[in-house]
């Protein structure tokens, strides 16, 4: 366990500070191509360009994407009226994180093959645009949660994008990409958590983010599974395999609400991986369904009722069976949901 950052940097806040004050000097949805209709509910952000083609074997399961909005929509969770549709991220965007090289590279597919190896996917143009998209869709569900409170993307989670390279299905780094861009665009410097329930380290995240006052990044990940090679979050925590609801619960409870007292953070970036779930294929810890719905559950309702502001991404989630896969990726905006409900937002 590490906590390296200086955590006492901002005096106490009001807890609607940001109802009032964010919506007023933050960001204007810039990254919004399109609102289809006005709504006072939950703001999801989905893009039919969230996937690509990939060979019917590849291990990635690409459509889980789609699915998971209808399933949302099938099961009655969400209207379409509440669906926000993103932009694609600019080069300029991604340059915040990324360097030049490796943009211009993976643009214009000039990515070796050993790279691709390392990333798990092979080049195309539609993977570009692809990830592209699910970027622009991260950053737009945080400014759309600077404005709502709560908003949650269909994707995102590609903590594993380093600034010069991809890993591990990762090839841009969503949350390091709309982290910077809220911290960057605001009068004072926004400070954000990165709170990291995917079952494997958000190294990429935590390397980019390691000399950032601004930005915490925590990460509670399964520590025999990848990435072999850990990078050093601003708190890591690492559970042995086989780790159950109660214990799992009972970890980010003993940190989450410290976490939110001490750095106070005027935006949370949450990636929900559904990994830990017992049948992922990825995984090695032992969560239910129920478990993961209370995780996210008490992560979106403690952060809330302290009045800051939070973002959910999907993160990781292996299954050859889409359809289940999708049903429990939907697991966090059912959660919103409820939290969306109760806490009258």
């Amino acid at each position: 366990m590490t906590c390296v950052k200086r955590l006492f940097s901002k005096g106490p806040r009001s807890k609607v500070a940001w109802l009032i004050g964010e919506a007023l000097t933050s960001c204007r949805c810039f990254h919004a191509e399109l609102v289809r209709h006005e709504s006072s509910a939950l703001p999801v952000v989905h893009h039919s360009k969230y996937v690509c083609d990939l060979a019917p074997s590849h291990r990635f399961p690409m459509g889980k994407f789609p699915r998971v909005l209808q399933c949302l929509l099938r099961d009655q969770v969400i209207t379409e009226k509440q669906v926000w549709v993103p932009e694609i991220a600019s080069k300029d965007l991604l340059s915040c994180v990324h360097t030049e090289d490796y943009l211009d590279n993976f643009i214009n597919g000039k990515i070796s093959e050993q790279e691709q190896r390392r990333t798990g996917f092979p080049w195309s143009e539609g993977i570009v645009r692809r990830c592209r998209y699910e970027t622009g869709g991260t950053v737009l569900a945080a400014e759309v949660a600077l404005q709502r409170g709560l908003a949650c993307s269909t994707a995102g989670g590609t903590h594993h994008a380093f600034p010069s390279y991809g890993s591990g299905f990762c090839l841009l780094n969503d949350l390091a990409v709309a982290a910077k861009y809220m911290m960057d665009n605001s009068p004072t410097k926004r400070k954000v958590l990165i709170v990291d329930l995917d079952v494997h380290q958000g190294d990429g995240t935590a390397f980019i983010f390691k000399e950032e006052p601004s930005v915490f990044t925590f990460s509670v990940h399964c520590g025999k599974n990848f990435p072999l090679r850990k990078q050093q979050s601003d708190l890591d925590i690492s559970v042995e395999d086989g780790l159950e609801d109660k214990d799992y619960l009972s970890t980010v409870e003993a940190h989450l609400p410290w976490l939110l007292e001490t750095f106070r953070p005027d935006l949370v970036l949450y990636d929900a991986g559904v990994d830990p779930h017992w049948e992922d294929e990825l995984g090695r810890l032992r969560l239910t369904d129920q478990g993961l719905y209370q995780r996210d559950l008490f992560v979106l309702k403690t952060v809330v009722k302290r009045g800051v502001p939070i973002a959910a991404v999907i993160g990781g989630g292996y299954s050859r069976d889409i359809d289940r896969l999708a049903l429990r990726h939907s697991i966090v905006h059912r959660a919103a949901t409820q939290v969306w409900r109760e806490c009258g937002m």
